[in-house]
């Protein structure tokens, strides 16, 4: 069979055209699969209330290398502070602009385009790759990737390495990759008091008041001291309200939203019981309802870490940095059923923002390093 190669510029183009606002596809799988179809994947919709997901594998050996990512995007902000029409691809001064270019439709085009020439260079390579791409990974992520994975977690069937193409490099295209992130744990407390009459205090009780010394030690308490990868654990608070709005009322209960994001030296339920214990120790009526956002993973240097970093020296001569910084990701679910995962993508500097932008250079270096991690895995 002969294989056309992929033109990872306009590939790209094709998909930022398509209105993917998540958790909507807008056809986006179906382009790609029309590509994968023919390189001898199955090919595999997974849908969970309207949401669509991808699992596409070919071959059934080990080991089974697997590319991530998700098709949709966040909303455009105001039209009016876009130079162009953010679902128009616009290419100005070999930088392509549009909603989705560096999260992540560039780095969704160069898998695809990288998978195509690795298996016309290496019909005989040996083990499996796979494809798994979501259109739930910017909204709630609770019908995306989880379920795929779930699904091939109750069928066995698991994974040896993952590239999720998340915009990770920072000034240069390989500068920096991600091989793994910090958990996410919130907290919503409702400290109890008694409403009453600012002139008249003793019959009343201020909520206030009742957390102040609580919410003084969790702020220094010092979680953890993080770990040869992770910085240290963070506690922050994101929200506080209390009181009715009058200057001469004392509220009856204040409400206040916090955000652990933790490293793999602390567990949920080490955090969980240290904020207990405070809030007990410091005499707090309250209600504490958890929110467990996802747990952190890592994976450590080794096969996967090490062929992704000569992949981009190869390549581009850049020496790659590791991180654990910034948010989630679905790379927190594919670690379920699988023990190496790293992301690895594009400039992140527009990521979200009005104007979003990838360089042309790295629309066309990218799939080259996509390939040369299959060799890497695969082939050396």
């Amino acid at each position: 069979m002969e294989i056309s190669e992929i033109n990872t510029l306009a590939l790209t183009q094709q998909l930022i055209a398509c209105r993917s606002l998540s958790p909507q596809d807008a056809g986006c799988l179906d382009i790609l699969i029309d590509i994968l179809r023919p390189l001898g994947f199955k090919c595999e919709k997974i849908s969970a209330n309207g949401v669509d997901n991808l699992w596409a594998r070919r071959g059934t050996q080990a080991p089974l290398v697997c590319f991530a990512g998700h098709t949709d995007v966040v909303p455009t902000g105001p039209l009016d502070q876009w130079q162009s029409d953010p679902f128009t691809p616009a290419i100005r001064d070999g930088v392509l602009y549009g909603r989705g270019a560096a999260d992540m439709k560039t780095s969704l085009a160069a898998f695809v385009a990288a998978i195509t020439d690795f298996i016309r260079e290496h019909p005989g390579h040996r083990g499996s790759i796979a494809a798994l791409f979501t259109s739930d990974e910017e909204g709630p992520a609770v019908d995306g990737t989880v379920r795929v994975v779930e699904a091939l977690a109750q069928r066995g069937e698991k994974m040896d390495y993952c590239i999720v193409g998340e915009p990770t490099s920072v000034n240069k295209l390989g500068d920096m990759i991600k091989n793994g992130r910090r958990g996410s744990l919130s907290g919503t407390l409702t400290v109890k008091g008694v409403q009453g009459h600012v002139a008249y205090p003793h019959l009343a009780r201020n909520p206030v008041h009742e957390v102040a010394a609580a919410i003084a030690e969790l702020a220094q308490t010092e979680w953890d001291r993080g770990n040869e990868y992770f910085p240290p654990t963070t506690w922050q608070i994101s929200n506080i309200h209390a009181g009715t709005g009058a200057t001469n009322v004392i509220p009856g209960e204040a409400k206040i939203m916090f955000n652990f994001r933790f490293s793999t030296a602390s567990t949920v339920e080490s955090l969980q019981t240290r904020v207990h214990g405070i809030l007990d120790r410091q005499g707090v009526e309250y209600d504490l309802d958890w929110l467990y956002g996802g747990r952190p993973f890592l994976t450590k240097k080794g096969d996967l870490v090490d062929a992704v970093a000569r992949a981009i020296k190869t390549v581009t001569g850049v020496d790659t940095e590791l991180s654990t910084t910034g948010g989630t990701s679905d790379g927190r679910f594919i670690a379920d059923i699988c023990p190496q995962v790293v992301e690895f993508g594009p400039v992140n500097a527009t990521i979200h923002k009005v104007n979003e932008c990838v360089r042309i250079e790295e629309v066309e270096t990218l799939p080259k390093i996509y390939r040369e991690i299959l060799v890497n895995l695969l082939v050396k």
